[in-house]
């Protein structure tokens, strides 16, 4: 077995030791490789990450060394050895025994991977019944220990509750205290944060940090953000397209990283607080993945013209859900998404609405637009009184405002061509020709970086970064004054996330675009706009702007959301936030309920906070 070596020349054999690993996989007649030449190690106590972006085979490692692949579809070629043990040669029956009890993994989707038709107790219990020859009332006793040492409040009480009850957050230290049931030497962390907000993010970072100081395990962490990679791991492997293009010690690959995929994934990652002392948003530099050339140097973006007036006013808005029970169906409640907001966007503006999932962000976004019905409040968009509009009078309105939603592949029918895609708001509203249409689709895709050529194609047949530039394509068709982007670089890469806000602010410029832009994603906000409102349980707790938001945080909640962004300094490896584990409150509330009227100090500039 292959040793390592520690920073005072003794030798430590690792847990786990990787040699030559190639992963292949049957296509048709062929084995096509989707992993080559694998090599690494991991040493007691310490967390190697894996880093890069989709397609690059970082998953596939970490499933050709648990040997969850199909045997039938796969192939898993050179040798993965935990503690000494070879296990690409183990019989199927002896490798179940090694997973679970001595290897753990954590997938990036904990709902996908519990039973929801069973409570959370008696799956962690299941988990260690099976490695454990221990009774039911044992079993449960080590469970209650495991929700209170992943930090889930009563624990007790929460032993028979299922997982549609648990939020996101929890629902992830459920499958880490699952995990953990039978103490296992190797813990697997594949994007076990990448689906959560911000700062339910920090607190999974934090408790994994001392989980593995408390349990004295090794962490193969995968993970495409570099801001994660820079806060939890001790080495890091840089994958590109199958292959581990650079390795080395975190610290190294962060300041001396040599690779130009690697300085262009660092390039990509946008950091809290690079923007001091400006007040205008800036576009990311785009690096050459092959030559290290930078393509695009960091620029400003263009500024707002204070005397233009608003295109979008909104007064008062409020929305809220009826909760219907009982078997008549009466009204016993309302969901509170969105409560007394108020703001305005002038021609060529970003306002970015910020806060965790459940704040009513996107409620906001669709109240706007009309595709949920507003319970109360003034929405003037471009002379439209929205609220007010029928049906005919909205449509009309609609080509004004526009929005891009967070799931391109969701929003465009597959069974359309891209051409017909983006086609077809021009069509509808009976602007001008086919041929016509076709033309300025053309414009368009040209203009998002893609080709006319790709018209024929269909949306199965891009990547993810393509295809939300075919969605923001569609959504220039009609000439918009307004776009509403809820959450529309979240689910990209980070270098395409970089690319696509690069785009935005382009198409800004160009077309005097306003955005409200819908994000939970406080570095990507800082970097692209030019306004900030920060929302909580429906309600507006801070608005300003940017520079005024992020260098002079006045309210509590908008201070942790900072908080808990993570930064890409090596530096801060073993700095653990202290953030809160409680739940976001519910917005449910009662018949006849009447929110407080809300205060707000006017902090200076147009910064207003609640009191």
């Amino acid at each position: 077995m292959a040793e390592m070596e520690t920073g005072t020349g003794s030798a430590i054999a690792p847990v786990l030791s990787v040699r030559d690993l190639t992963t292949s996989f049957r296509v048709g007649p062929e084995w096509r490789s989707v992993v080559r030449n694998m090599s690494f190690d991991i040493a007691p106590k310490e967390t190697v990450a894996i880093v890069g972006e989709s397609g690059s085979g970082k998953s596939v490692t970490s499933l050709s060394v648990m040997r969850l692949l199909p045997t039938a579809s796969s192939r898993i070629e050179g040798s993965v050895k935990l503690l000494g043990r070879e296990l690409l040669t183990l019989e199927p029956e002896a490798m179940r025994r090694v997973r679970g009890n001595e290897i753990a993994m954590i997938f990036q989707e904990p709902m996908t991977s519990l039973n929801p038709i069973f409570p959370i107790g008696k799956q962690i219990a299941e988990a260690i019944t099976c490695h454990q020859n221990v009774s039911n009332a044992e079993a449960k006793a080590e469970v209650l220990r495991l929700l209170d040492k992943v930090r889930i409040p009563n624990s007790k009480n929460r032993f028979d509750d299922y997982p549609h009850q648990f939020s996101g957050g929890m629902r992830q230290r459920v499958m880490i205290a699952m995990a953990l049931a039978s103490k296992p030497k190797l813990l697997i962390a594949d994007e076990p944060t990448t689906a959560l907000d911000v700062t339910i993010q920090g607190q999974i970072l934090d408790l994994l940090k001392m989980l593995q100081d408390e349990e004295d395990m090794a962490v193969l962490f995968i993970t495409h953000d570099m801001g994660v990679v820079a806060e939890v791991s001790d080495r890091t492997i840089v994958m590109f397209r199958g292959e581990a293009v650079e390795t080395g010690t975190t610290d190294a690959i962060f300041n001396r990283g040599a690779h130009p995929y690697t300085r262009a994934l660092l390039s990509a990652v946008p950091k809290l607080g690079s923007m001091g002392g400006r007040d205008r948003p800036m576009r990311f530099p785009v690096i050459d993945i092959r030559s290290g050339e930078t393509l695009v140097p960091e620029t400003e973006a263009a500024g707002v013209n204070e005397a233009n007036r608003p295109i979008l006013e909104v007064k008062n808005m409020t929305t809220r859900f009826d909760i219907r029970s009982g078997l008549l169906g009466r009204k016993s409640g309302a969901v509170h998404a969105v409560e007394n907001v108020s703001f305005d966007l002038r021609p060529g503006e970003t306002l970015a609405l910020v806060g965790e999932s459940g704040c009513g962000k996107s409620t906001t976004g669709r109240s706007i637009t009309r595709l949920v019905e507003p319970t109360s409040g003034q929405i003037s968009m471009d002379g439209y009184n929205v609220a007010s509009l029928d049906s005919m009078a909205l449509r009309r309105m609609r080509r004004s405002i526009q929005m891009v939603f967070q799931d391109p592949f969701a929003s465009l029918d597959p069974r359309m061509s891209v051409g017909q895609a983006v086609m077809e708001p021009f069509i509808e509203h009976q602007l001008g020709s086919k041929a016509q249409a076709r033309e300025k689709a053309a414009n368009l895709l040209e203009r998002v970086g893609l080709g006319a050529d790709m018209m024929p194609r269909y949306p199965h047949e891009f990547s993810g970064g393509q295809r939300q530039r075919i969605a923001i394509a569609r959504s220039l068709m009609l000439d918009p004054k307004v776009i509403v982007a809820d959450e529309a670089v979240s689910a990209l890469d980070v270098s395409i996330k970089a690319q696509v806000c690069n785009l935005l602010l382009d198409l800004q410029q160009s077309f005097n675009l306003a955005y409200l832009f819908i994000s939970h994603d406080m570095a990507v906000v800082e970097r692209v706009s030019h306004r900030v409102a920060v929302m909580y349980l429906g309600e507006i707790v801070e608005i300003g702007p940017r520079q005024a938001v992020f260098e002079n945080p006045q309210h509590a909640y908008t201070k942790k959301l900072m908080a808990a962004v993570p930064v890409p300094d090596p530096s801060r490896r073993r700095v653990k936030r202290n953030l809160s584990t409680e739940e976001i409150k519910s917005p449910i509330r009662s018949l006849g309920f009447q929110p407080p009227v809300r205060q707000y100090r006017d902090v200076g500039a147009g910064h207003l906070v609640q009191l």
